[in-house]
């Protein structure tokens, strides 16, 4: 079972491109399935043990994490990754498992992005690289936030960029999840940005090199990032929940206030279902109400 453990791994890396945090995880969840699959039949599993099993032992399964401390969500994950399994052994080894297509998946409460006004998503950004002590490492950190909430990456989309991107133009080519590629615009205030930084940088951008770099000339990590916010989050009195993420959800927040589509959004954001970018319109109807409710004379 180890075995086809790692050949559906290696299928999910090589073919579905998943990124290493969520192979982690997917590993994870299939060795924790295998253990208890063990530790309920007092013996090894086999593929026979799998096409046998029932609804109520992947049940079992997902209330024993439960009761371990899981989530609904991580629940709901670790049933996805269960049901990825499955269809693989299906598929590539006839190994039927009917129990995992029966169970319904966990109820997630549906969370609505914490996105920054617009004046404080630039003021964070500029925070953060003021509190630099060294002006190139201000003018990268500013540059970095300042590409998240103007065009809307992910961090990891940002930090993964190299000098091949140079010169900048009005767009911009990003690989984002599974490999999948799409064209940004890039706006002249965040261009200039990143020229800046480029600029005060000790490092010369030759080919093939991080666009943002760390103090020793490596890619910068992201958590070297997310703790420069912190700081200047609690700098500005800002919540928890300005993150480099939030930066992101402002930027699609934003757009739907000015009135963009929620197709053009989802081109952006690199989305694969619509449904992933449709919650921006909650957090749009929560920022109206809230409006309505504190400045509406019968409000309340």
């Amino acid at each position: 079972m180890e075995a086809l453990l790692e050949d559906w791994l290696a299928a999910l890396a090589g073919e579905r491109r998943l990124s290493p945090h969520t192979l982690r995880a997917y590993r994870q969840t299939g060795a924790a399935f295998l253990r208890h699959l063990e530790a309920a039949l007092g013996a090894p599993a086999d593929a026979a043990t799998l096409a046998a099993l029932t609804a109520a032992d992947v049940r079992g399964f997902l209330a024993a994490r439960r009761a371990a401390g899981l989530s609904s969500r991580s629940a709901a994950r670790a049933l996805s990754a269960l049901r990825s399994l499955g269809a693989f052994l299906g598929v590539r080894h006839g190994i039927d498992i009917a129990g995992l297509r029966q169970v319904a998946r966990p109820k997630v409460p549906r969370s609505v992005p914490r996105p920054l006004a617009p004046a404080d998503a630039r003021a964070v950004a500029v925070a953060t690289g003021e509190a630099a002590r060294r002006p190139w490492i201000a003018a990268r950190d500013t540059a970095a936030l300042l590409l998240l909430y103007g065009a809307g990456l992910r961090i990891s989309e940002a930090l993964a960029l190299d000098t091949d991107v140079l010169p900048l133009g009005e767009t911009l080519l990003v690989r984002g999840k599974g490999e999948k590629s799409r064209i940004i615009v890039l706006l002249p205030v965040v261009r200039e940005a990143i020229e800046a930084y480029l600029r005060l940088s000790p490092w010369p951008p030759a080919r093939g090199t991080p666009l943002f770099r760390g103090v020793k000339g490596g890619r910068l990590s992201a958590d070297v990032l997310r703790r420069a916010m912190r700081r200047a989050r609690v700098a500005l009195g800002l919540p928890m929940s300005a993150t480099p993420h939030a930066l992101r959800h402002s930027f699609a927040t934003h757009l739907l206030g000015a009135g963009a589509n929620l197709r053009t959004i989802q081109e952006l954001l690199g989305h694969a279902s619509l449904a992933s970018t449709q919650v921006y319109t909650e957090v749009d109807a929560v920022r109206l109400l809230e409006v309505y409710r504190s400045t509406h004379p019968r409000a309340g």
